[in-house]
């Protein structure tokens, strides 16, 4: 069967699952790109995280490839374009972190409309400061989801209850309401929305979709809640309309200011709007660990062996 070349550390059960189904799997998680280079042609498959980029040269080497497998959900790290023009399947598995990220985005908004991390950080300082921290409920809130796919419609779901009112925007999708949300236009989120979660793939078009004029076209003053990619928000003007009140809040599990591979914060890279996000009450950071479950690291494993088995017929 075809050999699998895994660059980034996966759970055990992605390449246990296609062992099993008679794969040959190569764990190589610290080849730097010289050696896969080198040593790409041997491969039929890929599977990858964020530690390196999939562009053209590297397409190129792979004379025998034919699949390219992200265990996550963002493929801005692949050229898909130009690695399905070359007839190499691109493989993703949104499915496997879909809940964590929905568990996780309402987490954060419960959090920050309750004051639930300031109240505990002073707390254990000891201040007891109860009307300081008196919260904001999500019922009767109207909240807009941008983008609807895995992780918008999850968040969604986990709404259920709450009392809110749920829009969803989609630019690519038509005629998707269900029981957990009423499809709506732009112009609806901007004349009733109190709170956006976005949940959108970073691409051309949505790197810095989140700017001053964003922003300003919301009626309300307005949370922002983003568990996608840091690059659909523009930092330092999400920053601008903080300190003017528009945006009375945020939630950011991702930051602008992340590495390419996702795994640490380049301090080099530390701008005022950083700082100021960092010293905020009115802010709540994660680091970029939405979909980073127990649950959902198996998960994305037996979403992806099950894609690749699929892709070669055996199942």
């Amino acid at each position: 069967m075809a050999k699998i070349l895994f660059i980034d550390s996966n759970h055990s059960a992605l390449h246990e699952a296609l062992e099993a189904a008679g794969f040959t799997c190569d764990l190589q998680y610290t080849w730097d790109r010289k050696k896969i280079l080198q040593e790409l042609p041997a491969y039929e498959g890929i599977v990858i995280r964020s530690r390196i980029k999939i562009d053209r040269e590297l397409i190129d080497h792979a004379a025998n490839l034919k699949f390219i497998a992200r265990a996550g959900a963002g493929m801005e790290n692949i050229d898909t374009v130009y690695a399905e023009s070359k007839g190499i399947r691109c493989l993703n598995s949104p499915e496997g972190n879909r809940d964590a990220v929905g568990e996780h985005t309402l987490g954060m908004l419960l959090a920050l409309l309750n004051n639930i991390t300031k109240a505990d950080r002073e707390l254990k300082q000891g201040l007891w400061l109860r009307e300081e921290n008196r919260g904001t409920e999500i019922c009767g809130k109207t909240i807009g989801i941008i983008g609807y796919g895995n992780m918008g419609s999850a968040f969604a779901q986990r709404l259920a209850g709450f009392g809110a009112t749920v829009l969803a925007y989609d630019k690519y999708k038509k005629n998707f309401s269900d029981r957990w949300v009423k499809e709506a236009s732009p112009e609806q989120l901007f004349d009733t929305a109190d709170i956006i979660s976005l949940h959108l793939p970073l691409t051309d078009e949505t790197r810095y979709l989140v700017n001053r004029e964003y922003i300003q076209k919301f009626k309300k003053n307005i949370y922002i809640v983003n568990t996608s990619r840091g690059e659909v928000v523009k930092t330092d003007e999400l920053v601008e309309q903080l300190k003017k009140g528009k945006v009375s809040g945020a939630c950011l599990d991702v930051l602008e200011y992340e590495s390419p591979s996702f795994e640490q914060l380049n301090p080099e890279q530390m701008p005022e709007p950083m700082r100021y996000l960092l010293q905020s009450d009115r802010v709540l950071l994660t680091p970029h660990i939405a979909g980073w479950s127990y649950e959902s690291h198996e998960k994305i494993a037996k979403v992806l062996a099950g894609k690749i088995r699929v892709l070669y017929g055996l199942e």
